[in-house]
């Protein structure tokens, strides 16, 4: 299975007066980490809306191993856990760059709608462009 990776430099916005940054900042590593991969892909989140579709988050965890701080240069690791037929699963694992001590893990899960928010198919051009990320046993769900 692929997996995609962004880095990210932790600024002094994304900590708290400890310099270790804020538990709901790695909500938006994540959603760095999804965004770059969907890039690396050939498809921006832009496009997508263009088409009508958008992915708003449906379900989140995090789990919090040990805490990122002030400087620190984070690789965010990104895959596809699977893609079913309203929803789409991103695996997330957050390490200091040089480091395998993993900090964060966690995953999102996002349904696929229109403008009016009701539930649409994965449009057939984005199913294309991921399905070989997906695991060998959730291909074809």
């Amino acid at each position: 299975m692929k997996t995609f990776t962004t880095e990210h430099r932790v600024i002094y916005g994304d900590t708290d007066p400890f310099n270790v940054v804020y538990y709901a900042n790695y909500f938006d590593f994540f959603e760095r980490g999804r965004t770059e991969m969907f890039r690396e892909l050939g498809v921006t989140y832009k496009e997508v809306s263009s088409m009508g579709v958008y992915l708003p988050v449906s379900e989140t965890y995090c789990k919090y191993h040990k805490p990122a701080q002030y400087d620190d240069l984070l690789v965010i690791e990104t895959r596809l856990a699977y893609v079913k037929r309203v929803s789409i699963k991103f695996e997330y694992r957050i390490y200091v760059k040089n480091s395998d001590e993993l900090l964060v893990a966690g995953y999102t899960v996002h349904g696929f709608v229109n403008k009016d928010r009701k539930l649409v198919r994965v449009p057939e051009d984005i199913y294309n462009r991921v399905k070989d990320l997906l695991p060998l046993e959730e291909e074809g769900k």
